[in-house]
């Protein structure tokens, strides 16, 4: 059975992740900071959970010896803060451990795993505002680490092995604590894309940006 690790998947669109996986007859892990709440949403799913501090490097590297090889990563945490770009220093460091050095290391961790069983998926969640086409937008430094996170995933695919697909996705505007409830999609509507390229078929697409199951501009 593939093992996916879905990181932030204890609520909103990384949740609905875990739960679409599941029912595509993965084992499912979800990588929470908070150990309870990813126990409780892991029950509630049906799934696993195991504590995951992307602000700590140990966290990361305690996560894969605790869950072994992992043939899907989907790195969905990421944080919003509503701080003025030039202004917020700590905001930038944290958005970028959080949205980019973090999934670095989750795909370096990956990685072994996935050439020696020659599969892997790697989906980075990514936004519209992370686009050059689109605009920047959103508070602090969520746009710098999106757009870092687009440049990570273009990189990646082109020194990673064929057998492993890696790619960005926007999942739109959805309702969840992030993205507020005026938004008009709902966290499995934003979850659709993501678990698509999460399974994709051998002659599926890599190094590419999509939403909704269509390439958008980088």
């Amino acid at each position: 059975m593939t093992t996916a690790l879905v990181t932030g998947g204890n609520r909103g669109i990384g949740k609905a992740i875990a739960a679409g996986l599941r029912d595509e007859g993965l084992r499912v892990i979800i990588g929470a900071r908070d150990p309870d709440e990813g126990a409780a949403a892991a029950a509630e799913l049906g799934v696993e959970a195991k504590r995951l501090d992307l602000n700590d490097p140990t966290s990361i590297k305690e996560s894969f010896a605790w869950i072994g090889e992992v043939g899907v990563l989907v790195n969905n945490a990421g944080i919003l803060e509503d701080e003025d770009f030039l202004d917020a220093n700590e905001n930038f460091a944290r958005s970028m451990q959080i949205m980019v050095h973090a999934p670095f290391e989750l795909i370096r961790a990956a990685r072994p795993g996935m050439e020696a069983r020659g599969y892997g998926r790697i989906v980075n969640l990514s936004s519209g505002w992370g686009s050059f086409e689109e605009g920047f937008g959103g508070g602090g430094a969520y746009s710098i680490a999106k757009a870092s996170l687009n440049a990570l995933t273009l990189r990646a695919s082109q020194v990673l092995s064929d057998s492993i697909k890696i790619n960005a996705v926007c999942p739109g505007w959805v309702a969840t604590r992030m993205g507020g409830s005026a938004a008009p999609r709902d966290a499995e509507e934003g979850a659709e894309t993501a678990i698509w390229l999460a399974t994709l078929p051998e002659d599926g697409p890599t190094g590419g940006f999509f939403r909704d199951k269509k390439e958008i501009p980088w």
